[in-house]
């Protein structure tokens, strides 16, 4: 499971969101341990720079991505830029992903800048994914979501939507609540569930 978030204020971050959730989901299956992860992401990075290099309406697009992939008795999480993965189980709401921003000055919660993603600069950046891995237990629930979704929403509200409702309906009641609270950004979300035993 994955989303990816087109840059704002880029040509193309929609053309370059897109290739990175279509990859990501054609190598799935290959998606088998921590290197397979990192080496998937830096493929996705170079396809961006190269979908962008056949078109200069496309120069310096990029997205941020995040995603988790569930193994038998454990999860990896994955992410570039500062779309999130977060852990919502009987212990409260934790981010288990790295945010890619700089430091927030003072008095703010957010920031719209990003210090890595897949593509987003005229000549080619490496990049060095954020890829870890954590035990499953049976109940807990992770999230995944872009900044339209975390931006909006404080920690609270969010693990108060996620305690409230079950998976699907959490989902809806999250994607409304950024939209009431005023999000400007577009909203991606999945809510994951580790199936209980039995």
């Amino acid at each position: 499971v994955a989303v990816a978030d087109g840059l704002g204020g880029h040509p193309g971050g929609d053309v370059a969101s897109a290739l990175v959730a279509r990859r990501i989901a054609s190598i799935g299956p290959a998606l088998d341990d921590e290197d397979a992860v990192r080496a998937a992401l830096n493929a996705c990075n170079r396809a961006v720079y190269q979908a962008a290099a056949e078109g200069s309406e496309l120069t310096a697009m990029g997205t941020t991505v995040a995603g988790i992939v569930v193994r038998l008795g454990s999860l990896l999480i994955f992410n570039v830029g500062d779309s999130r993965v977060l852990a919502a189980s009987r212990d409260g709401l934790r981010q288990v992903s790295t945010d890619d921003s700089p430091p927030l000055a003072p008095g703010r919660r957010t920031t719209s800048l990003v210090t890595q993603c897949l593509g987003g600069s005229p000549g080619y950046r490496a990049i060095s994914p954020h890829v870890t891995t954590e035990p499953l237990s049976p109940g807990d629930r992770y999230l995944v979501c872009t900044d339209g979704l975390t931006d909006p929403l404080t920690t609270d509200v969010i693990e108060e939507l996620l305690r409230d409702h079950d998976d699907g309906r959490a989902a809806f009641e999250l994607w409304k609540a950024a939209i009431a609270a005023g999000g400007p950004d577009n909203i991606t979300l999945a809510v994951v569930r580790v199936a209980e035993d039995g």
